[in-house]
């Protein structure tokens, strides 16, 4: 009998060990493709491209910051994300929902105070309206929060390259 315990422990032991470098392989390929993601913003084109290694993944229309209050310039990082934020201002507080300006999610960007976030102006985008951040539609928020993470790098382009100008060209063309 002790035998056959013996034996079921041991089966189950490698059965545990398998498992446990399935989970560390699957989490390593999650890491190195979240690694690899990252996101330009053409401030002029007023669009998000978001790039798994030099792929296109994705490409959104957003609003940028308004001459007055324009969006950064530069290479930052995404250094949170909340879902369903609450936006805090000097006047006070505006709670998760309909009337928030931050919309339904938001991706802080190692540029203080600024970040990537929904709007309730859907109207914006497409437009330099923002107060310098990058506002996005609902639907291409929530798309984008779930491909990301901490860590993404966001490069924000106050003129266009010349291969972004070629992929949203060919984008534009599709």
């Amino acid at each position: 009998m002790r035998n056959v315990n013996l034996k079921s422990t041991t089966k189950l032991m490698a059965v545990l060990a398998i498992a446990a470098v399935d989970i560390r392989a699957e989490e390593a390929r999650i890491a190195d493709s979240a690694e690899r993601r990252h996101i330009v913003v053409s401030i002029p084109d007023r669009k998000l491209v978001l790039f798994e290694g030099d792929r296109v993944l994705r490409i959104y229309d957003v609003a940028v910051g308004k001459p007055s209050t324009p969006t950064p310039q530069g290479k930052f990082a995404i250094i949170n994300r909340v879902p369903n934020p609450t936006y805090y201002a000097p006047s006070g507080s505006v709670a998760p929902g309909g009337h928030n300006p931050l919309g339904s999610r938001w991706m802080g960007l190692s540029a203080k105070g600024y970040g990537i976030h929904g709007t309730n102006v859907p109207s914006s985008i497409g437009k330099a309206a923002s107060h310098g951040c990058v506002r996005m539609r609902k639907q291409d928020l929530e798309e984008l929060f779930e491909m990301v993470t901490v860590g993404t790098t966001v490069e924000l382009q106050g003129e266009s390259s010349e291969s972004l100008t070629r992929i949203l060209a060919v984008a534009a063309s599709e």
